[in-house]
């Protein structure tokens, strides 16, 4: 268990990733930018080989995955869906704090119409045990073998990272993200430990 490893990669900039909107069942796709982010996604991954490829079916996470060289691999998994927001999808959270004053979170608040944050925790616990399964179970000598991709959206990823080290789901708020980065999961010895967080794509110093 000590090899798995689960690579999160954020999808590329959207034109409301770039604004700041709640973004879950809305499907839009990546601008020019993401798309370009996408490519150097591609570059510094390098043809790594990974036990499974698992995207979010939404359009922006699926994107990033076929320009970064995994669409063919790619397994959709509805449960990297990303949380869905209720009434603040497509809205900021200054909007959403005119409606209900200063301390409006998502993590703190009723989503109203939407998922509780523990339910999208339940969620990334399913991910997780079935990533886990894959490279596991993987069969071969391929370098790279025991790691499994997550192509998918901030939140879910984000609060995937915190139920993996034993967090409650809430705790994702502690993990910033940017679009277009790049996480590992792993293990030292048999604790479960964050290896690298929201990396962009200079080159590892290591």
């Amino acid at each position: 268990m000590s090899a798995v490893e689960l690579w999160l990669v954020r999808h590329g900039e959207t034109e409301w990733s770039l604004s700041g909107a709640h973004t879950s069942t809305t499907d839009i796709s990546l601008t020019d930018h993401g798309r370009r982010r996408a490519v150097e996604l591609k570059e510094y991954l390098n043809g790594k080989k990974f036990a499974a490829v698992l995207v979010s079916p939404m359009q922006r996470a699926k994107e990033t995955c076929e320009i970064a060289g995994y669409g063919s691999d790619a397994q959709i998994e509805p449960g990297l869906m990303e949380w869905n927001y209720g009434e603040s999808e497509g809205k900021t959270t200054k909007e959403m704090r005119v409606k209900y004053g200063p301390d409006w979170s998502v993590w703190t608040n009723e989503i109203v119409d939407g998922e509780t944050v523990e339910h999208v925790g339940e969620r990334a616990d399913a991910v997780i045990a079935k990533a886990v399964a894959a490279a596991t179970y993987h069969e071969g000598p391929t370098p790279g073998g025991e790691a499994v991709a997550l192509f998918a959206h901030a939140h879910i990823l984000r609060i995937l990272a915190a139920r993996w080290i034993g967090l409650p789901a809430v705790d994702g708020r502690l993990f910033a993200l940017g679009t277009g980065s790049v996480s590992v999961l792993g293990y030292e010895r048999e604790t479960r430990v964050v290896v690298k967080w929201n990396r962009g794509f200079e080159k590892d110093s290591e």
